[in-house]
């Protein structure tokens, strides 16, 4: 006995409780009996798809010679045998490709048959579509007939995207892209050796445990073991059933470039069929019966055959009246189904998304046959107790008449069938009560509330509290409504009349109407009708002077043409709010010179916030001069007891910043504003800041001053005292004064401002214990993330937003900026990095990113990029066993030899042979070596630094 198995029986021995130990793949080498009962175990462990991973990979391994260079496997009699052993698992296996290619990688399952096409004797170097499959052996043809169906199915199977999750050896896994290549540029010789197997009539014989022992035995034997029939059989028609359906699928699969591929696929899939039902059992054939019904009907649909079987199909049905153009026999169609439920959904759902593709293809007639077809999909939903989708959701953003009718339609259509469950009717039941729920328009809501439906499947609880809301929902009505002239059509009284009219004045937004309409209601009753919607809403600093008016039709007046106009703004109708606040200042003027000045501020408002409109829909245009000199005006407007709305003020300063009138907020604007106004203090040191910017030195005064200002701003605690010289502090206008640095910076094109402060005054920081983190990291956030939309290039801002994430924990998204940072100051990494990019700072960072995703080989390959190679860091990332990365694939990337070294010692200690010879071939390379000039050295870190960021720009990008 071995001592490894002398160890593992000691273990097994000593451990509890006691678990049966894998059996290792050399055993099988020792004994050949071995496998054969291992294979033969109910469960055998390891499985038989592991078995074969590890002969292969065991027979594939590289020799190293003495001068550690790598070499290609040596074929000995070990290499043979662990080859041939891989085969018999296989032959065990019954050569189900099924099962070995759920469970072997491509390379892996390539390496396996190219070794059975060895051992059949298929003549090397000659292409198996030069082969005459009725001269070759028996097990010599299948062979070949294996690997070819083999090379289709893995070029239909690869075309899905997959994340790939079979093990196999890491040289194999390479090779997966060069394989699948190889198999598409074969594609036409291997169905031309598999339809030249479909014209053979004999039976075939593939190996077997025992033939390929007897391969082993006889090295000499010349083909007599393929020639015999010891193989297993497999009759002629099961083997054109399976070639059939594999030829089929490669058929279908280049249908998309070549529309007759889809006849020669139909033609193949029908030979499958038949073929199936002549058998009677199908030991030999594997193959899935549900996807070559799919198969079949996609063919049949595609290739217009509707005479292929006796018997039409549903599906048939369906796609015979879309090529007919019968569409609305289609929706009659969906509508029967919605009560027998023949169609399954997935089919349902195809049939939508062709007529939606239509539609995107320009082809005009067919949004009334979607919205009808998803309206039919959503009732068959709910039958189905499934969730509606949000293609029928957002239908119901914009309904209408005729849309309200066909759901009801449907609804009783699906309905019609004999011993209805009362489970399907509260199923049908809840639907109408979704659709109550989700209608805005009244009149919609009628038509459904005096269907029938509602009433027989809602219970009278439900429909009283779906009238409740129904009765809530016609005082909110969107002031940009319509109003559709159904609604009026109700039996005249005093009460309707009142709703009536205030239901009109909810809607109206023409000023003469609105004044109309009150006189109106304050003829039937004397009330306060600006309470009449809930959504309406001055600014609290309006309502009082608006509520003491005396006159009630005035003070409703007012309020509600206020409001609306306001409502305007906000959805930006610049046109409706200026004729309401005109109307507004009409009236005002008349008696209120306080109301009226209030009316004045907000039309500068409304005129500041059009132009900003415009400015952000694309326009150059500057402000006109009369606006500018109106928002002039108002900052130097000083009236006692006007009411005044802090965001105008704000929004003013802005203003002029945006527009650049520097010159009037640091020289014409008067000093008793400066000491009094916060907006204009905090304006003029942004103003005289931007002046000065481009020489530091000059505007150090300025920018300190405006940096003490802004972390003022940013502090917690609220100051109610002059500073030394007499002027308002700004601190208590602390949220004011955020807001204006928050607008100002979202709407300048010169961002670098902020930076450049924080540059310039670094220097001369106060104390910043005070300073509400929070609301910096807000601001900073908002900021950068605006700034990034117009210029994503910036390195700068790109460092910042990648700070952001990383104090924030987000340690992918961090890395991901950081190394776009470096990537567009370097033209992805062909060019140095800055090093005022890519700082010890900034690479500690990334080090700590890539630490915190157990990325811990690229932690050893980024210390390096320190002015000091951080050693500690570096050794204790190798260290780690559980490393995400691809670890030995980033020591190519390694130029500092101490490192390289340190890695042969840990892999040497754990025993990691292969890792071991990649680290010592990468310290073998003439270029690391430390006799070089100085010159060779800084040219090889140079050369593995553009390589490392390049490949992690791939990988995090």
């Amino acid at each position: 006995m071995s001592a490894e198995a002398a160890d593992r029986v000691a273990a097994v021995a000593s451990s509890r409780p006691s678990t049966p130990l894998q059996t290792s793949w050399f055993e099988f080498l020792l004994d050949g009996s071995l496998l054969e009962k291992h294979l033969k175990k109910a469960n055998p462990d390891p499985t038989p798809v592991q078995l074969i991973v590890q002969f292969l990979e065991q027979a594939s391994k590289p020799s190293v010679n003495e001068q550690n260079q790598v070499q290609p496997p040596v074929d000995n009699r070990r290499n043979r045998t662990l080859k041939l052993l891989a085969l018999e698992v296989a032959a065990h296996m019954k050569w189900d490709l099924d099962v070995l290619e759920k469970g072997l990688t491509i390379p892996v399952l390539n390496m396996l048959l190219n070794e059975l096409l060895c051992v059949s004797k298929v003549p090397p170097g000659v292409k198996h579509v030069d082969l005459d499959l009725s001269t070759l052996p028996p097990t010599t043809a299948m062979a070949v007939v294996i690997y070819n169906r083999w090379a289709i199915r893995t070029i239909v199977l690869s075309s899905f995207p997959e994340k790939q999750t079979k093990p196999g050896p890491h040289q194999m896994n390479v090779l997966y892209k060069t394989s699948c290549l190889q198999l598409k540029e074969q594609a036409n010789d291997s169905i031309s050796v598999l339809e030249g197997a479909l014209q053979l009539k004999k039976d075939f014989y593939v190996h077997t445990l025992r033939t390929l022992d007897l391969l082993a035995a006889d090295t000499a034997a010349n083909g007599e073991t393929e020639s015999s029939t010891a193989g297993l059989c497999i009759s002629a028609d099961e083997l054109h059933c399976q070639v059939h359906y594999d030829v089929g699928g490669i058929f279908f699969h280049q249908g998309c470039t070549d529309q007759t591929a889809y006849q020669k696929a139909r033609d193949h899939f029908r030979q499958t069929k038949d073929l199936l039902k002549k058998l009677d059992s199908t030991v030999h054939v594997h193959l899935d019966e549900k996807r070559l019904a799919g198969y079949w009907n996609a063919c049949k649909a595609l290739t217009e055959d509707c005479d292929s079987d006796s018997q039409t199909t549903a599906y048939d049905q369906i796609n015979s009246l879309i090529r007919a153009h019968n569409y609305q026999a289609v929706i009659e169609a969906f509508i029967r189904d919605n009560v027998t439920h023949s169609l399954p959904n997935h089919f349902r759902q195809s049939v939508l998304r062709e007529f939606l593709y239509k539609v995107q293809q320009g082809e005009s007639g067919l949004d009334e046959v979607c919205h009808k077809l998803c309206i039919c999909n959503a009732i068959r939903d709910s039958l189905e107790g499934e969730v509606l989708s949000v293609r029928f959701q957002q239908l119901l953003l914009k309904p209408n008449k005729w849309m309200v009718d066909f759901i009801l339609e449907v609804c009783t259509l699906s309905l019609e069938k004999e011993h209805l469950s009362e489970t399907l009717r509260r199923k049908i039941g809840n639907f109408i009560k979704t659709l109550c729920e989700n209608l805005e328009e009244l009149p919609l809501l009628f038509v459904v509330s005096s269907h029938k439906l509602f009433i027989e499947l809602l219970k009278e609880e439900e429909r009283k509290v779906l009238m409740e809301q129904m009765r809530k929902k016609s005082a909110t009505i969107n002031l940009s409504a319509k109003p559709l002239p159904s609604f009026y059509d109700i039996p005249a009284s005093a009460t309707v009349n009142i709703g009536q009219l205030e239901q009109q004045l909810i809607l109206l937004l023409e000023p003469r109407k609105i004044r109309q309409t009150l006189i109106e209601l304050h003829g039937l009753a004397e009330r306060s009708y600006w309470k009449v919607n809930n959504k309406w809403e001055v600014p609290p600093d309006y309502i009082n002077v608006i509520l003491s008016i005396k006159d009630n039709l005035t003070k409703d007046l007012v309020y509600i043409l206020m409001a609306k106009g306001l409502h305007c703004i906000s959805i930006k109708d610049f046109a409706h709010a200026r004729q309401l606040f005109t109307a507004c200042l009409k009236l005002v003027t008349e008696f209120s010179p306080k109301l009226r000045q209030v009316m004045l501020n907000e039309m500068l408002l409304l005129e500041v916030r059009a132009h900003e409109s415009m400015t952000a829909e694309g326009s150059k245009e500057r402000p006109p001069p009369d606006l500018v000199s109106r928002v002039r005006g108002y900052l130097e407007m000083r009236i006692h007891d006007v009411p005044l709305r802090q965001v105008v003020g704000e929004e003013c300063v802005t203003f002029m910043l945006n527009w650049r009138e520097n010159d009037y907020l640091t020289l014409q604007v008067p000093p008793s504003l400066v000491m009094n106004n916060p907006y204009i203090k905090l304006g003029q040191l942004l103003a005289s800041t931007c002046k000065e910017l481009p020489g530091p030195k000059e505007s150090r005064r300025t920018a300190k001053e405006l940096w003490e200002v802004v972390v003022q701003i940013c502090s917690v605690s609220i100051q109610h005292k002059r500073n030394s010289d007499g002027r308002l502090s700004l601190i208590k206008h602390r949220e004011s004064s955020m807001g204006i640095l928050q607008r100002y910076f979202r709407s300048m094109s010169h961002f670098m401002l902020l930076h450049s402060i924080v540059r310039v005054c670094s220097s001369a920081s106060p104390c910043l214990q005070a300073v509400d983190v929070e609301a910096v990291a807000v601001t900073v956030t908002e900021l950068v993330s605006y700034a990034l939309t117009l210029n994503s290039n910036n390195q700068s801002w790109l460092i910042t937003q990648a700070d952001i994430y990383f104090v924030t924990n987000q340690y992918s998204a961090a890395l991901n900026i950081y190394l776009q940072a470096g990537a567009v100051c370097s033209d992805f990494f062909t060019k140095v990095v800055p090093s005022d990019v890519y700082s010890d700072q900034v690479l500690k960072r990334m080090i700590k990113c890539c630490s915190m995703m157990n990325c811990h080989t690229q932690v050893a390959v980024l210390c390096q990029f320190l002015r000091e190679v951080d050693y500690m860091t570096a050794f204790k990332a190798l260290q780690e066993q559980n490393s995400h990365d691809a670890m030995d694939s980033f020591y190519d990337y390694i130029w500092d030899v101490t490192i390289l070294e340190y890695l042969t010692h840990i892999h040497h200690k754990r025993g990691e042979t292969e890792k071991r010879q990649i680290a010592m071939k990468a310290i073998g390379q003439t270029e690391l070596n430390t006799s070089n000039p100085e010159e060779v050295l800084q040219l090889a870190a140079q050369k593995r630094k553009k390589r490392f960021l390049q490949a992690m720009a791939k990988l995090y990008f």
